[in-house]
């Protein structure tokens, strides 16, 4: 009969060390990318004698995917994913520690990546070392370690692509979610707004359609577009209402403020919940930029940039009621159930390949992207311990008894 899993945490936490100090920055002018933590990756999953495969899914961006038997007959297969990029740091001058350091004080672990999402793809890949070393299991487990989630997410949806991914049932998306199980997350449109008007002297704006005023009316017109996807497609229970947010407002040239500019940009993030229609939302936000800037005769063309629909999958799915027993084995109690605030590689997995996903890692949930990052060390072992408590239940039906 098997063991119960034993998670090396001084290991996990080691590993989530390593990973930090690598500067996988997702930014075009980062040269290497992954690449260094692929290969680091790659080398453990050579240690451990699981067979894998690196894929390059772009230049310097490869993809690690080892798949590991669980050594006692047929059963489900349960995949594990996380990704190796990070944003920047930004200025390294506004940090209190090193971006890099991977510097472990008063029970954190400081740095870029800490939390998004280093510390996940170590508790997991821990995880299921621990399950693996403890007996065999039915089934098996697909460890994704992807590229690119922070941009175009390359590296899922390279991976929704390949034939491995029609064999997984069910995606455990190591993202840090403050403990919470996220069964939903939010849907993203990236939008682009072209402003073409006319040119002219700042002294004459008379003879000028400026795409100055227009933005500005467009920006005032996206509140009226939000408040009215707020009664169109209500509140979710979890994920909240659309919102609507320029990010984006450009025209002209700061060497020339004598010049009324002929072309501007609106830039649009658009945040959906489950039972959005995209289609009719982005509609909405061209007749209502359209109608804003045709009141100083300014032409507008939208541009979807990105189009990642809000997901959900059902509280009572086999893979959340496993991860929610983990939790409960771990802590003694049930965990909260929500949602993504954004997107993850899970909403990829779903979109393209169809999988069920839930979303569940170390790290708070809003501490992304900011300086300062960190991670509770103890965190690490915790979740590392709920992923190969969750991964016996889901391939075995436990979790759902």
């Amino acid at each position: 009969m098997p063991r119960d899993p034993v998670v090396d945490a001084d290991a996990a936490v080691s590993l989530t060390r390593e990973l930090v100090r690598l500067r996988t920055v997702s930014d075009s002018g980062a040269g290497e990318f992954e690449r260094p933590a692929a290969d680091l990756i790659a080398r453990l999953f050579t240690e451990f004698g699981w067979e894998h495969d690196v894929v390059e899914v772009a230049p310097g961006r490869p993809n690690v995917v080892a798949v590991v038997e669980g050594g006692s007959g047929d059963g489900p297969t349960l995949m594990f994913e996380g990704h190796t990029d990070v944003v920047t740091e930004g200025d390294a001058g506004d940090w209190s520690v090193d971006p890099y350091g991977a510097e472990i004080r008063d029970g954190r672990l400081w740095g870029r990546g800490a939390a998004d999402m280093k510390s996940g793809l170590a508790a997991m890949i821990h995880g299921v070392r621990a399950l693996q070393l403890a007996g065999p299991f039915p089934g098996r487990i697909v460890l994704g370690v992807l590229c690119d989630e922070e941009g175009m997410m390359l590296g899922a949806k390279a991976f929704a692509a390949s034939p491995l991914a029609a064999e997984v049932d069910g995606v455990i998306v190591c993202e840090p979610e403050g403990y919470e199980v996220c069964t939903s997350a939010r849907g993203g449109v990236r939008i682009r707004l072209d402003l073409t008007g006319v040119m002219a002297h700042g002294a004459m704006p008379q003879e000028a359609r400026s795409p100055l005023v227009a933005g500005a009316r467009i920006v005032e017109a996206l509140a009226g577009v939000q408040e009215w996807a707020g009664q169109r497609f209500g509140a979710h229970p979890h994920a909240g209402q659309v919102t609507v947010t320029p990010t984006v407002l450009h025209a002209g040239d700061p060497g020339q403020l004598n010049v009324i500019p002929a072309h501007g940009l609106v830039g649009v993030d658009v945040r959906t919940v489950p039972g959005t229609d995209h289609a009719e939302l982005i509609a909405r936000v061209r007749q209502s930029a359209q109608e804003a800037a045709s009141t100083v005769g300014v032409g507008v063309e939208l541009t979807v940039v990105d189009d990642r629909p809000a997901i959900e999958i059902e509280e009572g799915h086999p893979l959340v009621t496993a991860l929610v027993a983990g939790h409960r084995r771990e802590h003694g109690s049930a965990p909260q159930l929500g949602a993504v605030p954004g997107t993850t590689d899970g909403t990829i997995l779903t979109r393209d390949a169809g999988l069920p996903t839930v979303v569940y890692g170390p790290g708070g949930k809003w501490i992304a992207h900011q300086k300062d990052e960190y991670v509770e060390v103890a965190e690490i072992g915790e979740y590392a311990r709920v992923y190969a408590a969750a991964a016996r239940y889901f391939l075995t039906g436990e979790g759902s008894r």
